[in-house]
């Protein structure tokens, strides 16, 4: 997977020639000048390009439903944005199909930013694809998605070769050349991937399990149940990268619902259920939602149990209520299986800090998430109560195994 795209070793340069040109133009000549080819591909709509692109803006513009003379009167600023983001994800996706894509960069602000991550979006993860931006020192996130986009902050804005920008931008050029030109180590034989999640308090249980999965054959991908993790997780199941899901620690879903830093969106564990991946889904770390400092954390939940996992991490215990709607919302995703699947219960505690007499353990509050998943699952989903804590090694090895077991059905 993660070679795939990287030849031709060639360069796709994005951007709006109208109003950065002469940059786009310098880390062009560059980037040739490494023994690197250009494909330059032209987003802007407002003045001439400084110079004559391989994709012309039209071109854009028609790949994302819209007219460039329509867009040319600057009176659709927000209208322009939309189409030629648009357009531009269709082109170099194209462009990459057709094996013309080695790697990507833009450079750009806010605006420029947005219309090529966009595009650079689209490309699988393993592809180079580097981002010059005035946003790049402050959160990304949402320009990055779930891809491996390089962000590199320009300092300065994006307007022009100047001391300070002359060597951002070499930078960023010989970081897109030195990306294309080297080859990926292979790994020997390839084997079928699975995704597992995990989380601090779930670590011990994932590690002894992902050993044994990959005793059985297969390479094991582990997430961090981050936010970005699980929503990354899924998403290469959702490509098809993805044999078989581990999803031990869904305590995203505990954020979702308590409106946690770490939630990635109410799709959690949709993914598997959707691609007809075979799966083994925990109620992993659901015990806890995550906030950030200890002072960040809502009112409402201040005389509540917390936990300062870290001087930038605080825990919540979540309590029956919450615990309830959580096994709902992990009932719901599994019930979309259509391939097999298995919810495993651990009876003595879903985390390491929900051991007995630790500080979360809290069984009512367990229970009440056990209970709500079993009441609500399809009756043909098999549901086993593993009389162990999550990070004992016989819960590890019965997740483990199950999976394992699952995957040798499915291939008969």
């Amino acid at each position: 997977m993660s070679s795939s795209g990287r030849n031709p070793k060639n360069v796709v340069i994005i951007g709006a020639l109208d109003t950065k040109g002469m940059e786009f133009a310098f880390i062009k000549d560059l980037i040739e000048k490494e023994g690197i080819d250009t494909l330059v591909v032209d987003f802007g709509t407002m003045g001439d390009p400084d110079f004559e692109p391989e994709v012309k803006r039209a071109e854009v513009a028609a790949a994302g439903g819209g007219d460039l003379s329509y867009l040319a009167s600057g009176t659709h600023k927000d209208e322009a944005m939309e189409i030629m983001a648009n357009g531009l994800a269709v082109v170099v996706r194209k462009l990459y199909d057709e094996g013309k894509l080695g790697g990507i960069i833009g450079m750009g602000g806010t605006g420029g930013t947005s219309i090529a991550t966009t595009a650079m979006r689209v490309l699988p993860v393993g592809v180079p694809k580097v981002m010059v931006s005035t946003v790049a020192g402050g959160d990304v996130s949402a320009y990055a998605g779930t891809k491996d986009i390089t962000f590199i902050p320009s300092i300065v804005d994006v307007a022009g070769i100047n001391s300070i920008s002359r060597t951002i931008f070499a930078n960023a050029a010989g970081a897109i050349a030195g990306m294309v030109k080297v080859d990926t180590p292979q790994a020997g034989e390839e084997r079928p991937l699975v995704t597992a999640s995990m989380f601090g308090n779930s670590t011990t249980c994932v590690e002894r399990a992902r050993v044994v999965v990959e005793q059985g054959g297969y390479e094991v991908l582990v997430f961090h149940a981050t936010g970005i993790g699980g929503r990354t997780m899924e998403n290469l199941i959702t490509d098809g990268y993805i044999a078989g899901s581990m999803d031990i620690t869904t305590t995203e879903i505990a954020d979702e619902v308590c409106g946690g830093v770490f939630s990635s969106g109410p799709e959690r564990c949709t993914a598997a259920s959707r691609a007809g991946v075979p799966a083994v889904v925990v109620p992993g770390c659901v015990d806890m939602a995550n906030f950030g400092s200890i002072e960040t954390v809502p009112e409402a939940y201040k005389g509540r149990n917390l936990y300062q996992w870290n001087p930038n991490v605080t825990l919540l215990r979540t309590n029956v209520k919450e615990n309830i709607r959580i096994g709902e919302i992990i009932a719901a995703a599994v019930n979309q299986a259509t391939a097999s699947v298995t919810v495993l219960l651990p009876m003595r505690g879903v985390s390491m800090l929900d051991s007995e007499g630790d500080r979360f353990w809290d069984p009512e509050a367990d229970q009440a998430c056990f209970d709500a998943i079993k009441s609500n699952l399809r009756p043909s989903i098999p549901i086993h109560e593993i009389a162990h804590n999550i990070n004992d090694p016989e819960f590890a090895d019965s997740a483990a195994n199950t999976l394992l077991q699952m995957l040798r059905d499915d291939q008969r």
